[in-house]
This record gives C-alpha cells, sequence and structure tokens, in this order.
C-alpha cells in the first residue's frame, strides 16, 4: 500500500464526520423501508417519506409567530423541517429518529419541509 493511501484510509477512518454519515446511511437509508427515499434523492415539490435523525432543533419566532426548526440528517443530506405555530413537541429533540413526510420547498436557499405529518422513530 502506498503511503498517500495509507494517508487517506487512515484520514477516512479518523473523520468523525465520515463515521457518522457512514452510520446514518447505514440506519436510514439503506435500512429497506419501503417508500422513503434518501434526502439527496429527495425530488422538490413532490410528496416524500424521509427517515433520519434529528441534529438540532431549535423555537426561532418569525414575526411574532412560534416556529420550531429541526435539521434532519439521514448521511445522504440535510434538510430543515419546519412546524409553524409550534414552540415545542413532545419527543422532538436532537439525536432522535423520525420519519417525515411532505412537500419540499425552498427558503432563502436552504431545502425546507414545512408542517411535514412525523413519525417518531424508536
Amino acid at each position: 500500500m502506498s503511503k498517500s493511501r495509507l494517508r487517506r484510509n487512515i484520514s477516512r477512518w479518523a473523520n468523525p464526520g465520515d463515521q457518522d454519515s457512514q452510520h446514518l446511511r447505514k440506519e436510514y437509508v439503506r435500512s429497506g423501508k419501503s417508500g422513503t427515499t434518501s434526502i439527496a434523492d429527495a425530488p422538490d415539490r413532490e410528496r416524500v417519506k424521509l427517515r433520519g435523525a434529528l441534529r438540532t432543533v431549535t423555537l426561532r419566532p418569525r414575526a411574532g409567530v412560534p416556529v420550531l426548526e429541526a435539521e434532519l440528517n439521514d448521511g445522504t443530506g440535510v434538510i430543515t423541517i419546519v412546524w409553524l405555530g409550534r414552540r415545542r413537541i413532545a419527543g422532538i429533540e436532537p439525536g432522535r429518529a423520525i420519519e417525515v413526510e411532505g412537500r419540499i420547498g425552498a427558503h432563502e436557499g436552504t431545502r425546507v419541509l414545512y408542517n411535514p405529518r412525523y413519525e417518531l422513530l424508536p
């Protein structure tokens, strides 16, 4: 094995971000759950079903209206989930596995899923 190839392999193994992404892809994308799409492959403006883990959950009021935002990560990409008019939802917390269903839109260059149907996963 050449020195540069060895360094690449060591870097890949040592990079926690890559390991997290690989774990998430294995858990949510390759799980074989019918009807779900990876975030990277999900088309905009069409009904999609996504699975992943919540990275962050934040309360961001807009114009006096409470807005709960979360980032969903499945290892292939990240999408922002927004629940309008909500300050808190029981079970919605960082690290939680969730399945969401809705239509993907865009807001200021970010892919967003507004008020999706959701199911908390074990």
